[in-house]
């Protein structure tokens, strides 16, 4: 799992989110999984669009949804920072 330096509210107060990919998902197209407790929804990335999501309410999914548009460009900026640093040191391994 990596974690992405955490996105705040347009307060700057902290939320109660966890916004992170696997290192497994670099075959997929960029996305993010969010988490808080036992819940988990995956948002696919441009456009921000929810690919699943296990057990958040839709007044929380539509929370969680608008603070990734407003975080849209860092998270794609960790996506692609951490995959292509990555791809080239994979590859080398086969």
């Amino acid at each position: 799992m990596r974690p992405i330096p955490g996105p705040r509210s347009s307060a700057a107060t902290a939320i109660p989110y966890r916004f992170f990919f696997f290192a497994s998902d670099g075959d997929e197209p960029p996305h993010v999984h969010v988490g808080r407790d036992d819940m988990l929804v995956k948002l696919w990335s441009v456009p921000i669009r929810e690919a699943y999501n296990h057990g958040f309410k839709p007044n929380e999914l539509n929370r969680i949804v608008a603070i990734a548009r407003e975080s849209e460009e860092q998270l794609l900026k960790a996506w692609h920072e951490y995959f292509n640093r990555n791809v080239g040191s994979s590859r080398q391994k086969r």
